[in-house]
């Protein structure tokens, strides 16, 4: 496995992957990038909350028909239409799959969701600016054998290994099953997206291939997560199928196994400003595939009105 030294740019304020150390500073972006106004997309206690926790968590936002039509989709994408395919990956030992990437590419009824006004419209508002789909991915913890995801900065990677500039993006994650604390849920740590964690380790060639069925590199050290812990506390964002996520790009957070029988599903989307286009990685020797970050002159999306089903 080879490594390499870090690119380090002269414009790079969130500087990572060190060889022999790790670095914790203060965000320099906002959270926030819109004032509110009685137009906003979504309330101002929820403006607010957004800001301050780093998360939002919006119940019932999809009607059960629009979730019964995307469980089929997703289904389908399970189905092995796509074995063998770039964009599926599978758990460690099972060889369930545990995501598939390029929604957007790969269905038709995921594509309409990434430009529904209810993902779109509030990624929007929330980054103060035209937004496009950095990575869509769906993600599928099975029953039994469903494998945790280890605390991380979504940013920190984007960063690194993309080479997104600044933290001016946002997951959008719909829920397809009903997500509780016991099936695995997503855990994040409120206000700790104010925070940014340099990591330390440089990264190896091809770092996604195995990184994408358990991450080490670019995760923080059992000690900083302490301090964030003990800081912010821990919360999880649970809710019925139909409910919508939205967490900033530096939130920290991640979720445990599902040993239960009960399977934890997800649709999950990546709004980056258009003005926050990737350049060259900051802490990689090569950009990412392209099915795990969009290059190239981003098109803003254009958000649409109307039921799914």
């Amino acid at each position: 496995m080879t490594l390499h030294q870090p690119i380090r740019h002269e414009s790079d304020v969130y500087p990572t992957r060190f060889a022999d150390h790790e670095q914790i500073i203060d965000r320099v972006d906002p959270v926030l990038w819109s004032t509110w106004t009685e137009t906003a997309p979504i309330s101002r206690e929820q403006a607010e909350s957004y800001d301050k926790n780093g998360y939002l968590i919006l119940r019932d936002a999809f009607s059960a028909d629009e979730v019964r039509a995307l469980i089929q989709s997703s289904a389908d994408l399970r189905g092995g239409a796509l074995d063998g395919n770039e964009d599926v990956v599978t758990e460690p030992g099972s060889g369930e799959v545990r995501t598939v990437f390029r929604l957007v590419q790969n269905s038709p009824a995921f594509d309409r969701l990434a430009r529904d006004s209810r993902l779109a419209g509030v990624a929007q508002f929330l980054l103060g600016d035209d937004v496009y789909v950095h990575q869509s991915r769906l993600n599928y913890k099975p029953g039994f054998t469903g494998k945790e995801f280890y605390w991380h900065s979504d940013f920190e990677t984007w960063h690194a290994e993309d080479g997104m500039p600044r933290m001016r993006a946002v997951s959008a994650s719909l829920l397809l099953t009903d997500n509780d604390a016991l099936n695995g849920p997503l855990m994040l740590m409120p206000g700790s997206q104010r925070r940014y964690i340099g990591c330390q380790g440089e990264t190896p060639e091809n770092n996604y291939r195995s990184s994408l069925k358990k991450q080490t590199i670019g995760t923080p050290s059992q000690k900083a997560l302490r301090e964030l812990a003990e800081a912010h506390g821990i919360d999880t964002a649970t809710g019925p199928a139909g409910t919508l996520i939205f967490f900033d790009c530096n939130t920290m957070h991640g979720s445990n196994g599902n040993i239960t029988p009960f399977p934890r599903s997800n649709a999950f989307f990546v709004f980056n400003a258009v003005s926050n286009a990737l350049r060259e990685p900051y802490a990689a020797p090569a950009p990412r595939p392209a099915h795990l970050a969009h290059r190239g002159a981003p098109k803003a999306i254009a958000p649409v009105t109307g039921s799914l089903a």
